[in-house]
């Protein structure tokens, strides 16, 4: 099945690939060998590792990449949309406004942008990358993000990921949030900055809980360290995270952020919750 290519969503080129080992060792390799070579390595690892759809795991053209029946499954998120909390509108009213969400309960932080509406294939990817160790992914989603984020960058001195617990970093081995984090770090050249924010109270599940619950539940949980805040002082930051539901993670990471001296915090996700209507 034809892969659907995500470079087309992105302003940015692909990842540059490793340096050469040659180059670093101070040898002289005509380019046309190393190309070559390189071309070599690829056509080996596409048959040791073809190349397949992370959301189904049809076979693809190409490595990250979508098959189009997945691809045709994701919803994008678009304009015309919330300028705070970038909820999509059905209608085009042709002048930036503000949702009826935004309006009766602003939120701590600025802006919030997402790639995708969190459905069907977005919840698998999100699933996979989270509970399935498929670390890969998050350099696919990454890219979509750097789309989704395109009116933050141009005021954004940092990038911050949202923390897990230490209990919670030890059961699962990685926050997918840094990992997102550091790859839109690298693909839209800002500093990632993985330890200012600490998240000191271990919270219970957010699933089920309502918007007051959520808010209550996590209380006093984020905190930036006396001896960190120079790093976020005056600065604006890009918050980061997998899922943006009902903005309750956002706003307690925004409100530490912006205590600690922060001059304002916008809100980057792969995938946000849109209710029906």
């Amino acid at each position: 099945m034809e892969a659907a290519s995500l470079d087309s969503l992105s302003p940015l080129p692909p990842s540059a690939p490793d340096a050469d080992p040659a180059a670093a060792r101070g040898l002289f390799v005509p380019g046309r060998v190393r190309r070559r070579a390189a071309d070599g390595w690829r056509l080996l690892l596409d048959f040791l590792y073809p190349p397949s759809c992370p959301a189904c795991m049809r076979a693809t053209a190409q490595h990250d990449a979508l098959c189009a029946q997945c691809w045709s499954g994701l919803a994008l998120i678009d304009r015309p949309f919330c300028e705070r909390l970038g909820l999509p509108f059905e209608v085009d009213l042709g002048a930036p406004i503000l949702s009826a969400a935004a309006l009766a309960d602003p939120p701590v932080f600025q802006r919030a942008r997402a790639a995708v509406r969190y459905e069907a294939a977005a919840r698998r990817l999100v699933h996979r990358l989270k509970y399935g160790d498929r670390m890969e992914l998050a350099r696919l989603m990454a890219r979509m993000m750097v789309r989704a984020g395109r009116d933050l960058f141009p005021d954004a001195d940092l990038v911050v990921p949202v923390p897990l617990h230490a209990r919670r970093l030890l059961s699962r081995r990685f926050n997918q949030a840094a990992l997102l984090g550091t790859r839109l770090s690298a693909l839209i050249g800002l500093p990632c900055a993985l330890s200012v924010l600490e998240r000191r109270k271990a919270t219970h599940t957010q699933v089920g809980l309502s918007r007051a619950q959520r808010a209550a539940n996590l209380q006093g949980a984020f905190h930036v360290a006396a001896q960190r805040r120079a790093t976020v002082e005056g600065r604006r930051i890009v918050l980061v995270d997998d899922v943006l539901t009902t903005g309750a993670t956002a706003n307690a990471c925004a409100r530490a952020l912006l205590r600690a001296g922060a001059r304002d915090v916008d809100v980057l996700v792969f995938a946000r919750v849109v209710a029906a209507g």
